[in-house]
């Protein structure tokens, strides 16, 4: 959850907004300043709004406009006295009678009713940059509607509806301004709302007003954020280093910088460029996020919850920064401790941390509870690799789950999309999520050649090492897929059927039989254990380990005397006393065949074969 930092909101503000309430302000603050002020003067707005102190201001505009208020409320009385004194005189001239002259109070009440709203648009300024987007519209749009030489204004509440979500709003509010035209804040606002359109037409839409955008600061500005919202990170570092290049003290483009760069999984680049900003200042609630962040990607949880007892210690300290950076530090901790009190903290902040929806998703199927994974994200369009990726990984287990082939098609759609663009082809990401694509078509071979390309990197990761063993012992590499599922360390893994079956049948395959019976013995009897025992039985006769499937369907006899498990018994035993002949299993595996069929309910069969073994024992000079 990086969002914009305190002391670069002002410069992403103005590409945004402009700089409709920086002319009238400065020059009210000028007078304020004159030479000869008292020690104790009053606060100044531009006091405030320089330190990037938006509750201070906001404060101060409300105090001032209350005070207007009650002036205006006494000069109205006053008004109404002298009214009443006026009315009183010329009664009294009709009588003959001599009054005093009167002061006429009217410019007063109208100067003192006037000044309550000289602040607003300095207070829907401040507001929009404290994050209160709703109530900074709702002063836009009064101001708009009482006074019609200002119709800008509607631009800039359709830029706080904006923010607030509300496409269709904005786009509404914004075609109120008869001189839309005219503003170039129109075009970059409309350009945005294009690509949040998305499709066909938004692309039309985006385009041209892609086409009226100039070189001006704001425009390019808006340009490298209509990159970073299309994941075109590195064309909008080039932006961004461009306007460097010719304005070196705006530092505030570094964290841009350092985000795309994050975003490029360039952790470390990332952190180099930050550190030019941090040294200048070292209390950004968003640069030390990002930070954080960077040392959780390269390193652990630990090392990202390290850096991020620096934010938590300025939100404990600063005032001004608790409501911008506390989000920040509630939603990383549950980043950064795997899901940590992630039902407690991550819900209220969905509307406000755009991340905080994806990671409840991850935390949701993490825990095995895919409904309300998917229902979380299954409304969810969208527009960045990760998010991709992620609705890939719900519906494709949705529709394992609910066994739904149109879900299952759809999560591989996704997957070939990140996995075959330009972008993201060569990345891990994209590697993992082409390796995925082709395990939903069963294309194992392909499935091998994406994850080989990666396995150095996952050297310790469990998911990895069930996904490629899985492959493997599709793809008829026994050997390879039983190393890997040894790897796997989770126990809820080692535990779950899906692997002990798995690992059955590679160590069946690798010669292993009696390893393969370990592992049923050690089950609880369940119908997991019966299913296990019916591999056991059936993959042991087909690579000729006859006495483990006869002792296997030995058991299931015993538990359904089934015509089918006699018959599997019976080959099972016969092939134990034929690979006896040969010389490959031992003598004594006869007598345990003999107690096996001793017990069948077969025994008209059994009679003959007992037969025939004790013959060739009799012949053998064996005891039975």
């Amino acid at each position: 959850g990086n969002r914009t930092p305190p002391r670069e909101q002002r410069a992403a503000m103005s590409a945004l907004y402009g700089r409709q309430a920086g002319g009238a302000g400065a020059g009210r603050g000028a007078k304020g300043g004159a030479a000869g002020a008292k020690k104790n003067e009053a606060p100044k707005l531009e006091d405030f709004v320089s330190r990037r102190d938006w509750t201070g201001a906001i404060t101060l505009i409300e105090f001032t406009n209350k005070a207007a208020g009650e002036q205006a409320a006494a000069a109205a009385a006053a008004a109404t006295a002298a009214v009443a004194a006026a009315v009183a005189a010329a009664q009294a001239a009709e009588d003959g009678t001599k009054t005093p002259k009167q002061p006429a109070p009217a410019a007063a009440a109208a100067a003192a009713a006037s000044s309550g709203g000289v602040n607003s648009e300095w207070l829907a300024y401040c507001l929009s940059h404290l994050g209160d987007f709703e109530k900074s519209a709702a002063v836009y749009q009064e101001m708009a509607n009482k006074d019609e030489t200002k119709p800008e204004c509607h631009t800039y509440a359709a830029c706080c509806l904006f923010n607030m979500g509300m496409y269709d709003e904005a786009e509404e509010e914004a075609a109120k301004n008869p001189k839309a035209d005219e503003n170039p804040l129109h075009v970059r606002l409309m350009m945005h709302l294009a690509h949040k359109k998305g499709g066909t037409e938004g692309e039309a839409k985006l385009n041209q007003y892609y086409a009226k955008l100039t070189d001006s600061l704001e425009d390019q500005l808006s340009l490298a954020a209509i990159h970073y919202r299309r994941t075109h990170y590195q064309d909008a570092i080039d932006v961004y280093k461009r306007i460097l290049l010719e304005n070196r003290d705006y530092l505030a483009l570094n964290v841009y910088v350092a985000l795309c760069y994050y975003k490029l999984d360039y952790n470390e680049v990332s952190n180099d460029v930050l550190n030019s900003y941090l040294q200048k200042y070292p209390d950004s609630a968003v640069a030390i996020n990002l930070k954080a962040s960077n040392h959780f990607k390269v390193s652990n949880g630990e090392a990202g919850e390290a850096e991020l007892k620096r934010l938590t210690d300025l939100i404990t300290s600063t005032d001004s920064a608790r409501s911008f950076a506390s989000n920040l530090v509630k939603h990383n901790m549950v980043v950064f401790r795997d899901g940590d009190n992630a039902l407690q903290v991550l819900p209220p902040l969905l509307n406000i941390i755009p991340e905080a929806k994806l990671n409840l998703v991850i935390y949701f199927l993490k825990n095995d509870d895919i409904e309300e994974a998917y229902q979380l994200i299954k409304d969810l369009e969208p527009t960045t690799t990760q998010e991709y990726t992620l609705k890939g990984v719900a519906l494709c287990c949705y529709g394992q789950k609910t066994d739904s082939k149109e879900h299952l098609k759809k999560a591989q759609t996704y997957f070939q999309l990140v996995g075959s663009s330009p972008m993201d082809c060569d990345t891990i990401p994209g590697r993992q999520c082409m390796a995925s694509c082709f395990f939903l078509l069963h294309q194992f071979e392909d499935v091998l050649i994406y994850l080989n390309s990666i396995k150095n990197y996952f050297t310790d990761d469990d998911d990895f090492h069930w996904n490629y063993g899985i492959a493997k012992s599709c793809d008829g590499d026994f050997k390879g897929a039983e190393e890997e599922f040894l790897l796997i360390q989770n126990e809820s893994y080692k535990s779950d059927y899906c692997y002990l079956s798995w690992l059955t049948r590679c160590y069946i395959m690798n010669g292993k039989a009696y390893q393969a019976w370990e592992l049923y013995l050690k089950m609880d009897t369940s119908s997991e254990s019966i299913s296990l025992l019916q591999q056991i039985a059936n993959d042991c006769y087909k690579m000729g380990s006859f006495f483990f499937s006869a002792k296997a369907f030995d058991v299931l006899e015993k538990l359904d005397p089934a015509p089918q498990y006699w018959t599997g018994k019976r080959g099972a035993c016969i092939g134990v006393f034929q690979m006896v002949i040969a010389g490959v299993e031992t003598r004594d595996r006869l007598r345990d065949v003999c107690s096996m069929l001793s017990t069948s309910t077969n025994q008209q069969s059994v009679a003959s074969i007992l037969s025939v073994i004790k013959k060739w024992a009799k012949d053998n000079s064996l005891l039975m």
